[in-house]
């Protein structure tokens, strides 16, 4: 299983990924992990990271192409993959697809998680709130002002991404508003339908080749068959007297033969 979620800050995304990633035993990837380990690792694509991230600079997607190139490449990758957070853009959907299509991966869905941002600010005050009023302290980025930039971020660089897979018919959307048990279920009623249309595919697919396999067989004994007819027909022809003048002809040399003698 090979998939992309999409959805804005607070959209349950990533509480939706580790259950997938449970379920279908594939590998959760992020950019942001995938990048560090490129590091740590030395690779050369980690290397021209390492360089742009020490100056403070954002890491270019082709680098970040690169780098899910490699990953993809791992043992661990034959179950498939999630990617959460990206792409974030059209132009890092389009280098994603490239990519996918150069090593023959095809990507089964994009599962977007719709929410309504009201209603997700309001869950971000009623959460800062309540931990206020417990005294604990609040992270800086989980204020409803830093989801507010958020929120008009996604909205401007990753809402796009939505017409782009719908265009492409590989766009599911799911209500983020339901319970998180309730969006899991329906996330996985949807991947089934969609395993389950896969498998009929195949099932079509060597149901044709099959035919394709047994027409071919046929066609030579059926061409044999046929010169092996036309053989024993020959055979026949040759080895039948001729009927008509053909056949007569000795017989009437014979009779003038016999004629002229008993003339003499």
């Amino acid at each position: 299983m090979r998939l992309i979620l999409l959805g804005p800050p607070g959209a349950g995304k990533g509480t939706q990924a580790q259950r997938l990633v449970a379920k279908h035993d594939i590998i959760q990837l992020s950019t942001g992990d995938m990048l560090r380990a490129a590091v740590a690792a030395g690779t050369p694509v980690g290397m021209q990271a390492k360089e742009i991230m020490a100056s403070g600079s954002l890491v270019p997607d082709e680098i970040v192409i690169g780098i899910i190139s490699d990953r993809l490449d791992q043992p661990d990758m034959k179950n498939g993959f999630i990617l959460d957070g990206f792409p974030r853009t059209v132009p890092q959907a389009e280098a994603l697809d490239e990519l996918l299509k150069k090593k023959h991966i095809k990507l089964d869905a994009v599962v977007e998680l719709r929410v309504n941002e009201s209603a997700l600010l309001q869950r971000v005050e009623s959460r800062v709130a309540e931990m206020r009023a417990r005294g604990e302290e609040v992270r800086i980025d989980d204020t409803p002002e830093v989801l507010t930039k958020r929120l008009a971020q996604y909205r401007s660089m990753t809402e796009p991404l939505i017409h782009y897979y719908s265009e492409r018919r590989k766009l599911l959307t799911v209500d983020g508003m339901l319970t998180i048990e309730q969006v899991t279920r329906e996330i996985n009623r949807i991947l089934a339908a969609i395993d389950a249309a896969d498998a009929r595919a195949a099932a079509k697919k060597a149901q044709a080749k099959r035919a394709r396999v047994a027409k071919a067989v046929k066609k030579p004994a059926k061409a044999a068959k046929k010169a092996s007819k036309g053989a024993k027909k020959a055979a026949t022809k040759v080895a039948k007297p001729a009927k008509g003048k053909v056949a007569r002809r000795p017989v009437k040399a014979a009779k003038k033969v016999t004629k002229k003698r008993a003339k003499r």
